[in-house]
């Protein structure tokens, strides 16, 4: 149960005012931020010791899914492992002393138990769970029997073995058995199996000892944490005093494994767990014994180590060289030596008052005894140290390890030669640390500097490295820090750059400030370079972290805590933001400045990654501001030729610097000289001279040309006419061009070329242009067509005004799917729909002058433009990337909106200006005199556009649908431009309200709403329309939803009366039928409207139409009749035939129709098509017993439950005779073979249906030619 008071509490942290966290209590903070789940643990816990253990197994996925969410944060869940753990280990404990009883009951509780406190220990670690387990000396015997009893239940699987607890329990009883083993009493003692002590020999193991042993050592061929926790035990176990026989035994066994194995025959997880158990017992064995069986131990090992089961395993190897250095440490004396670098600690606080006083830190601080200090007497004792043999084995073993290809394997060795070097002689060390410093050779792997950068961070934390060696150090570092090398297109070397910044964080832990002032300076500019510049966001905190360390503890150093609070964790998570915003802040420190320049001159602008250039590129322009001349005559100079370099990414990287240099500088109004700027102006014509676009690179050069244009023109460098006419050219080309971002670049790069060095020519230039861009959109070439459509939605008014009449109606044409089924390119049509639209607002926004030119542009817009935008939302083309009409839809709607818009504002101004009203005659193709006004959007527009929007709005694409219904939120409720002659306003505005929260692509928020559309005959059709699409469709989520509003909105929306439910089926028939008539053989909106026909009569809506409910029935069968006449599609012909069942079921004379329809399918060359329509006639003669006389109707149900219809065809067609005579005539002679004939006989059927049955079926059958 939980607490009452601790609930409250938990509430109170979540809801009311937070509390200043300095002045609350711990636990109050950890309620507050850490474990906000902790309330349903505890009820869950609670309820599992209130139930003696008994707890259902779902307890224990909880528990454990809630831990799992902590585990890169396990310190969090610290606070509460006592809460947890030994209420747990209780029950736990309990119950394992009632094995005896019921092991299988006992095992069921348990096991969910462990399962929740192994979850604990996979995410804090078996060493702060541990430290709540029960460690009472009889717990031992009882954790050794629970061991016993679960080891020798054995599982069919592992899967099973780890889902239903096994694996956990064993797991669990071994951390207990961890530390039961360490009772201050001989084990013997406490076995209740011995009788009396006469029964051991001197030093034999109880049977207690002997059994954990057996079990032990079982597990360490598990491929489990078994083995790693029976490890643990056997650690603890076989280095008890009182073992020593054990210990022998134990040591003999795995010597003569690893004497005995072979690489054909070995067992791989035993081997791992043998040589992990050794390296366990090398940790916390004494070294006395250890001494004895550390050398031929070494001698195995050595030899295991070269194996090819070693280089196959790393994990193995991580152990070898673990167990590698533990024996090395037990043969070095245990003792610090003097010539260790020692610091003494101070406090962050105490830095902060110094580095406003500029006092800097005495050498007083430190407390390093160097030799001259030493007496004669202590380097004596310590230059002559006893070194044994072995270890220039294992220390040359260990740096091998450092060049392992693995990074735990390196991980190892580093630790190991920093433990065993700091029991070596200064001399000793001093050889060591030279040969760590060969690992950063160049003709050395990533792996070895990687494994070097661990080797000296590990001898800086433990003050192995002096700074006398800090001048053959630091330069390693630094190269380090940038160490990057390209293979082929990726590079390697983040995981080095890591541990370089990782070497220089523990300079800042380990060195004080006289020692690290020169070297600070060294490393803080490459540190800062990393943090700002690097590619990996680990490595860029990485540096981040070092650098604030050294700030921090090291004190003085200028601007420390300004750069600290820009470059923080999170401000370097976004590698833009660090490029722009962290890197210009830090650059404005003159010592920072250039060294950023020169990464990113020498590294980043020819970096293997694409986007990473263009963001040097930006970022190099972005430090300019600091020192425009610097930039300007020597970065400039130095980028120019790098724009013809032989290597793609150098001259990419160098052509995009150069635009956004030059860009920047215009913008700083700082005045590149002339002579550069012919330079600049020369570099596209040198790239194009020199065939810079062919070839692998050609598509990244093109792009990186167009933006370069694009920053010139921008900055209005000088071009001479030829470059004028040869930059065109290439924009030309460019646009030409099949890729789309290329394109898109183009143009942006025209648009501002145009209006820099074009509009201020004569209009021959512009229209040469115009002539030659209008030929593009009729161009063979579908690329050609796509750029040029663009490229006239930039083109400025003085460009269009002159023949903007042509443009507009090539690209209305260019608007609407061609004839040619094989000429569909939608990308044409959609930049065709943008450049219409953007045309349309160029002339509009510019064309104020011109009063009669501007009424002919308006007109057009109305007459043409919003036809061929009205057109284009009917674009559902598909293709193998899916329904790619939507993008001309949305660029349709877009359109349609900005083009309302300017009709609506000319209307405004024209009201409010009075000047020549545009009037219309009969013939609408031209303007005449009137006395009567006609505004330029009216109410058929409004209509339209709303109807085109919402039925949009209703269809399954959720984005199509979102931009729809925001649309249609901006015309409805429009501030500035209001949209008038909108049918139903006050209704819209309802439906659809000025809500920006509403999430409109969820289909449960917008389909209750534009549903109700159906109630406005001006929208209702078109938005039918695209409302079976989605109930009818094939994604099942969104059909149920769209169908429940449907229904919903039929029966109970708005308190429905009968009288309201009749209009609204009767207005849906209506719909309905228009569908089917208006779309006939459409199949994409036939099927769904079939579908979703099909599902209305399902659920019994339009039979109760007073009145209508025949006439409906009647045109149904006829669409019916056109729709399943010769199709193939699977979908419509069963759909078809479920409904003919549902007609035939209501009264005559329509349900005669309905069966004889029913029957032709029961001869369809497709047997599941035969069946279904088998089962609906089965059906239709159960219910309607108008239909046959009793003796009939149980002849034809014979028929067909006794017929095969998935059978053979001419069996079916027999049959199918065999009922066409009980349905009317025994004369029947020939089957009708026509789906119209089979109509008419059933129209016949239904118009004489007072006359005798017989006949009328026969004078059918004879006009059937029977």
């Amino acid at each position: 149960m939980e607490h009452p008071s601790n609930s409250a509490k938990f509430l109170t942290h979540l809801d009311v005012e937070e509390e200043d966290d300095e002045h609350d209590t711990k636990e109050g903070v950890l309620l507050r931020y850490f474990l906000q789940e902790w309330e349903l643990v505890k009820s869950i816990i609670d309820r599992i010791v209130a139930n003696a253990g008994a707890t259902d197994p779902s307890d224990a996925n909880k528990i454990r899914s809630i831990i799992d969410k902590y585990q890169e944060q396990g310190h969090l869940l610290e606070p509460f492992l006592e809460s947890i753990v030994n209420p747990l280990m209780s029950i736990v404990q309990s119950k394992s002393m009632q094995l005896t009883a019921n092991i299988d009951g006992i095992l069921d509780i348990i096991r969910p138990i462990c399962i929740i406190i192994y979850s604990l220990v996979s995410t804090c670690g078996y060493k702060s769970v541990i430290r709540f387990f029960p460690h009472q000396v009889s717990d031992l015997e009882i954790a050794v029997t629970l061991l016993e009893k679960c080891h020798n239940r054995n599982p069919l699987t592992s899967l099973r073995q780890e889902s239903t607890g096994e694996m956990e329990t064993q797991c669990v009883t071994l951390l207990w058995l961890y530390i039961l083993v360490l009772i201050p009493f001989d084990i013997s003692s406490v076995d209740t199996s011995i009788t009396n002590s006469s029964q051991l020999g001197v030093c034999e193991p109880s049977p207690l000892v002997l059994k954990l042993l057996k079990i032990s050592k079982e597990h360490l061929s598990s491929a489990g944490p078994m083995r790693r926790f029976s490890a643990l035990v056997l650690s603890r176990l076989l280095t008890r005093p009182d073992m020593p026989m054990v210990f022998a035994r134990f040591i003999e066994w795995t010597l003569e494994f690893l004497q005995s194995w072979t690489e054909d025959n070995i067992n791989q997880f035993r081997l791992l767990g043998i040589v992990e158990a050794l390296a366990s017992v090398f940790k916390v064995g004494d070294r006395k014994i250890l001494l004895e069986v550390g050398p031929k131990t070494w001698t195995h090992i050595s030899q295991l180590l070269k194996s090819i089961v070693a280089a196959r395993n790393p994990l193995l190897r991580k152990y070898i060289i673990k167990l590698s250095q533990r024996i090395g440490l037990i043969c070095l004396p245990h003792r610090s030596m003097s010539w260790r670098y020692m610091a003494k600690s101070s406090l962050l606080g105490q830095n902060i008052p110094l580095n406003a006083k500029g006092i800097s830190y005495p050498f007083s601080n430190a407390q390093q005894v160097h030799a001259s200090d030493m007496s004669t007497a202590e380097i004596y004792e310590e230059d002559n140290m006893d070194v044994p043999e072995i270890m220039e084995e294992i220390i040359e073993l260990l740096l091998s390890g450092l060049r392992d290809s693995n990074t735990i394997v390196r991980w190892s060795a580093a630790k190991g030669i920093g433990r065993i070097t700091a029991c070596l002689t200064s001399s000793l060390a001093e050889e060591v640390l030279s040969s760590i410093l060969d690992l950063f050779s160049p003709s050395e792997g990533d792996g070895s500097w990687h494994g070097g950068c661990l080797a000296l961070a590990e001898f800086a934390r433990r003050g192995l490295l002096l700074p006398v060696s800090f001048p053959k150090v630091v330069p390693l570092i630094i190269k380090a820090l940038h160490y990057d090398i390209r293979r082929g297109p990726h590079s390697i070397g983040s995981h080095v750059r890591d541990a370089a910044a990782y070497v220089c964080w523990a300079f800042g832990r380990a060195y004080n400030y006289s020692d690290m002032k020169d070297i600070l300076e060294q490393l803080a500019p490459h540190l800062l370079t990393v943090a700002c510049y690097d590619r990996e966001v680990n490595c860029r905190r990485a540096a981040s972290a070092a650098f604030q360390e050294n700030i921090g503890r090291l004190g003085t150093f200028s601007h420390g805590i300004d750069i600290v609070s820009s470059a923080d964790y999170f401000s370097l998570a976004s590698r833009a933001n660090s490029y722009l915003i962290v890197a210009v802040s830090i650059a404005q420190f003159k010592e920072y400045l250039y060294p950023f320049v020169e990464e990113l001159l020498n590294n980043k602008i020819s970096h293997w990654d694409r986007s990473l250039r263009e963001l040097a590129g930006r970022a190099l322009s972005a430090l300019a501001k600091y020192d425009p001349d610097y930039f300007t005559r020597f970065v400039l100079e130095r980028l120019m030729p790098l724009t013809l370099s032989i290597d793609l990414c150098t001259r990419h990287g160098a052509t995009l610097a150069v635009g956004e240099l030059v860009l920047t500088l215009h913008e700083y109004n700082f005045c590149i000289p002339v002579d550069m700027q012919r330079k600049v102006s020369s570099i596209v014509p040198a790239i194009e001279k020199a065939r810079l676009y062919r070839g692998k690179g050609g598509e990244i050069m093109r792009s990186a040309v167009s933006r370069f244009i694009h920053c010139i023109s921008c900055s209005a460098i000088y071009l001479t006419e030829k470059t004028k006419k040869s930059l065109l050219d290439t924009l030309t080309d460019n646009l030409k061009h099949p890729s789309g971002q290329i394109q898109c670049a183009a143009v942006e790069a025209l648009r501002h070329f145009v209006q820099a060095y074009l509009v201020s020519l004569d209009e021959t230039v512009p229209n040469m242009i115009i002539s030659k861009y209008l030929e593009l959109l009729d161009d063979p070439n579908v690329a050609a067509r796509r750029g040029a459509a663009l490229a006239f939605g930039i083109f400025p008014y003085e460009f269009l005004h002159t023949r903007w009449r042509d443009i507009m109606q090539k690209l209305c044409k260019s608007c609407l799917l061609p004839d040619k089924p094989d000429d569909l390119d939608v990308e044409a049509r959609v930049n065709a729909v943008r450049g219409l639209v953007s045309v349309c607002e160029t002339l509009a926004r510019s064309s104020s002058n011109q009063i009669s030119e501007d009424s002919s542009i308006y007109c057009f817009i109305k007459k043409d433009v919003m036809r061929v935008l009205f057109d284009a939302l009917d674009d559902y083309a598909v293709d193998n990337r899916g329904d790619v009409g939507s993008w001309v839809r949305e660029a349709a709607m877009d359109g349609l909106e900005r083009c309302s818009y300017i009709l609506c504002k000319y209307d405004s101004d024209c009201s409010v200006k009075g000047p020549d009203p545009i009037r219309f005659s009969s013939n609408e193709d031209t303007m005449i005199a009137s006395d009567q006004l006609f505004p330029l959007f009216d109410d058929n527009i409004a209509t339209n556009l709303i109807k085109g929007l919402a039925k949009q709005a209703v269809e399954k694409m959720n984005k199509i649908r979102g931009i729809a219904a925001r649309i249609l939120q901006r015309i409805i409720h429009y501030p500035q431009h209001f949209i008038p002659y909108i049918p139903h306003r006050n209704a819209l505005e309802e439906i659809i309200p000025l809500d920006t929260d509403l999430k409109w692509e969820d289909p449960t928020i917008s389909y209750p709403r534009l549903v109700q559309l159906l109630q406005f005959s001006s929208y209702s059709r078109c938005v039918l329309s695209g409302y079976v699409i989605t109930v009818g469709g094939l994604q099942e989520s969104l059909s149920k939803t769209s169908r429940e509003a449907l229904l919903e909105y039929i029966y109970v929306s708005d308190g429905a009366t009968t009288q309201k439910i009749n209009y609204r089926e009767r207005m849906l028939s209506t719909d309905l039928l228009w569908l089917l008539q208006n779309y006939q053989k459409c199949n994409r909106v036939i099927i769904p409207t079939i579908k979703t026909i099909e599902i209305l009569l399902s659920r019994k809506v339009f039979f109760n139409m007073e009145g209508h409910s025949l006439e409906f029935c009647s045109g149904l069968l006829d669409s019916l009749l056109i729709e399943l006449k010769g199709t193939k599609d699977f979908t419509k012909l069963n759909k078809g035939i479920s409904i003919l069942g549902y007609v035939a079921s209501l009264m005559e004379p329509i349900s005669l129709r309905a069966l004889a329809q029913l029957l032709f399918f029961l001869g369809h060359q497709f047997p599941k098509i035969r069946k279904a329509a088998a089962d609906q006639v089965y059906l239709v003669i159960l219910q309607n017993t108008s239909l046959m006389v009793e003796d009939k109707a149980d002849r034809s149900l014979e028929i067909i439950t006794e017929t095969s219809w998935e059978g053979s065809l001419d069996d079916a067609k027999q049959r199918r005779k065999e009922l066409f005579q009980l349905a009317g005539s025994h004369d029947c002679r020939v089957i009708t073979t026509s789906l119209e004939e089979t109509s008419m006989l059933g129209k016949q059927l239904a118009d004489n249906a007072a006359a005798d049955e017989n006949m009328s079926y026969s004078s059918l059958v004879d006009f059937t030619g029977f």
